[in-house]
């Protein structure tokens, strides 16, 4: 007769998986081995980890994927998006760990594997940040009706020093026409707000309609785009300058929510292979979109603007109340933002890229 297994033990390609509901609480995780003898052993030691718990009040074991799922439901933050990119990553390497096991010892295979792709040490930290930042909240915060925390010591993340940073990169007026012309029409506009606003790429991507206050005493309107969408956690106030407000009112009845979309829907994000491909048409192969805000903060202190001002025009976090602002102060602004329009140069992609969406033709030079 046919050995009969578990029940619970569900085999997915070579590799058999837990669906078992043991004591009110179901296990649902891989087993992590394509044996079945191995498997039924894992999920008796599950079974009696679950006993352990309920008889004597041991913690729970809880799997790193389990707390980066009630991380991301939990969290409301500008950022989330990235992180639940690195937590995609990191899941095939630690996503079955139990918390007690996540640590730089296990972590070391994510390591290198981001390595082998040339990744900087800024880039390779954001997601050792994530995991330190969930560890803490597992240890200190994530507590179970049984008063225990999921983690009864958080382990240090050790981050690396960073030596190989990425100097600012701020682009030309000729470096600037040559990248708008060679990018396709919503991604022009989206850069062409960018370089004349300096916000941020998940600002300008997540910028809505009713983001914008009316100033009629002015004859104009800002955006005050919400904390809860803004990196230092501050209401971020966007002053339109000629070129900006031009790009907006291109913008209107094209979405019903946000300003930047592309085939009725909202963009996502501006870095992706139209950008990529766009900036070495240009020339421009290692071009960031950041570097457009590094952009507008150059021209800005060319420009005379003083230092204070740039701190509010560009959104950084500072002692003053930046969305509070008098008629005059704003009209203060916007005349500083003004001065970074390049309108008094022929070769303006102002002149360009605007007269061609006037004039309905699309994305010729004119």
């Amino acid at each position: 007769m046919a050995r009969v297994k578990t029940r619970g033990l569900i085999k997915k390609g070579h590799v058999w998986h837990i669906d078992k509901i043991v004591r009110g609480y179901r296990i649902r995780e891989s087993a992590g081995t394509g044996d079945l003898q191995e498997a039924e052993r894992y999920l008796a030691h599950r079974m009696e980890e679950l006993r352990q718990v309920q008889c004597y009040g041991a913690r729970p074991k809880r799997t790193w994927r389990e707390a980066a799922i009630r991380y991301l439901l939990e969290k409301q933050k500008a950022s989330l998006p990235r992180d639940a990119i690195c937590l995609k990553q990191l899941d095939p390497f630690i996503g079955n760990l139990t918390l007690e096991n996540v640590h730089m010892g296990t972590l070391q295979p994510f390591i290198e594997s981001r390595r082998t792709k040339g990744l900087k040490s800024r880039t390779l930290n954001y997601p050792l940040q994530v995991v330190r930042h969930i560890l803490n909240l597992a240890a200190r915060e994530w507590i179970d009706e049984r008063g225990l925390s999921w983690l009864p010591q958080a382990p240090k993340i050790r981050l690396f020093r960073i030596v190989d940073a990425r100097l600012p990169r701020p682009i030309t007026w000729d470096e600037q026409i040559r990248l708008l012309n060679a990018l396709p029409q919503h991604l022009r506009a989206m850069a062409l707000f960018k370089v004349n606003t300096g916000c941020r790429e998940s600002e300008v991507c997540r910028l809505q309609w009713w983001h914008e206050a009316e100033i009629p005493e002015m004859g104009t309107s800002v955006f005050i785009i919400p904390r809860e969408l803004v990196k230092n956690r501050e209401d971020r106030l966007v002053v339109l300058n000629r070129t900006a407000a031009q790009v907006v009112e291109a913008q209107r009845e094209r979405h019903p929510t946000h300003v930047f979309s592309f085939r009725g829907k909202p963009v996502g994000r501006m870095y992706a292979s139209a950008w990529r491909d766009g900036r070495i048409r240009a020339g421009l192969p290692d071009l960031r979109v950041h570097d457009l805000k590094h952009t507008f903060g150059r021209r800005l202190r060319a420009a005379g603007v003083s230092f204070e001002d740039r701190q509010d025009l560009l959104g950084h976090k500072s002692a003053r109340i930046t969305t509070h602002y008098s008629q005059a102060e704003l009209e203060h602004l916007i005349a500083a933002s003004n001065k970074v329009c390049g309108e008094n140069s022929r070769k303006s992609p102002t002149l360009v890229v605007l007269r061609a969406k006037k004039a309905g033709l699309g994305t010729q030079n004119l």
